[in-house]
């Protein structure tokens, strides 16, 4: 029955490592922290960077070490951003549990809180005083993706580490992992396009993996494109001779228009693609810096809610400049 609950779960809670030997990457961070626990010397510890890069995983895994399966439950308590972690909880719940001690049981209690960079500022000065009053008591482990929305205070009180975004080489070895043990097909391009999208995100590549599986039992770049609803590298390319050859401002226009809504692209999707090709463009740097600056603009706008028509007819505009000045 168990097993059966287990296969339902989504690929990237199915693998999640469960020790610290299982975690892919970072091992100099957890040589530290299995030497801290080792010497039973722990500290508070604080630990930022991208999503996907294995913070939550790594304190789960130190926190199955710490403690047996029967006392997991009385000795680590894990808040979410999903749960309300203002003042009140705070002073109540997190007040409540890093105070009181557990009959029978030595060593210190763990309190993880997940997304801590959500928490507010009186949150986080009303939580500075918890630490420093229960250590002998009660280890923190605070996780966030950006570092600044956290108090110095805070900061100063706990052991800090940067999760950074996994590379290929790390990603590749467990993707290949959970492909043999899922039974699934990948061509190459398929991986590289799984990575590719990723940004070093080992979550967004089994997330991604997954869907694509299910979508078209086949796991190829193009059905990993399609299934994200990210451009193909093609399109780009067609886009950009387009933008750079096409001498109609309104067939130019059409065309563009016409890709994105038969492929169903975002116009954010296919500036991010542009702005790689045109880096690789052999123009003049003055004229890529303002091309570039343009191409900046315009995002900025589509970020603000501007509607989308009109920015194509800018992006169109901002190459018909780079063709004049490069003639």
């Amino acid at each position: 029955m168990e097993s059966n609950v287990k296969s339902n779960l989504p690929w990237v809670e199915k693998y999640r490592p469960a020790t610290l030997t299982d975690l892919i990457s970072h091992e100099e961070i957890i040589s530290t922290i299995t030497k801290f626990i080792k010497e039973e010397q722990l500290p508070h510890l604080l630990f930022y960077g991208p999503p996907g890069t294995g913070k939550t995983s790594t304190i789960l895994a130190c926190a199955r070490q710490l403690y047996k399966p029967q006392s997991f439950g009385s000795m680590v308590l894990e808040l979410n951003a999903s749960d309300d972690r203002g003042i009140n909880i705070v002073r109540g719940q997190i007040l409540d549990f890093a105070s009181t001690r557990t009959i029978f049981k030595g060593g210190y209690k763990l309190i993880i809180l997940d997304e801590a960079d959500a928490m507010t500022n009186d949150a986080q000065n009303a939580l500075r005083r918890i630490i420093e009053k229960y250590t002998e008591n009660v280890r923190f482990c605070i996780i966030c993706n950006y570092l600044s929305k956290i108090i110095p205070a805070i900061q100063s009180r706990c052991t800090r580490f940067r999760f950074a975004p996994l590379s290929p080489d790390q990603i590749l070895p467990r993707l290949e992992h959970v492909v043999e043990a899922e039974g699934i097909e990948v061509s190459e391009d398929g991986k590289k396009a799984l990575m590719t999208l990723a940004g070093g995100d080992m979550r967004k590549v089994l997330n991604v993996l997954q869907s694509t599986w299910m979508a078209y039992k086949n796991v190829t770049e193009e059905n990993v494109y399609n299934c994200v609803g990210h451009p193909l590298k093609q399109d780009i390319n067609d886009i950009i001779f387009w933008l750079l050859n096409e001498e109609s401002f309104k067939t130019c226009y059409e065309k563009i228009q016409k890709l994105k809504t038969q492929k169903g692209l975002a116009l954010e999707d296919i500036l991010t693609e542009i702005h790689l090709v045109v880096n690789r463009l052999e123009i003049p740097p003055r004229i890529t810096s303002q091309l570039l600056i343009n191409l900046a603009s315009i995002e900025e706008r589509l970020a603000d809610g501007c509607v989308e028509k009109p920015q194509i007819t800018a992006l169109i505009a901002a190459f018909s400049k780079v063709r004049t000045l490069v003639v």
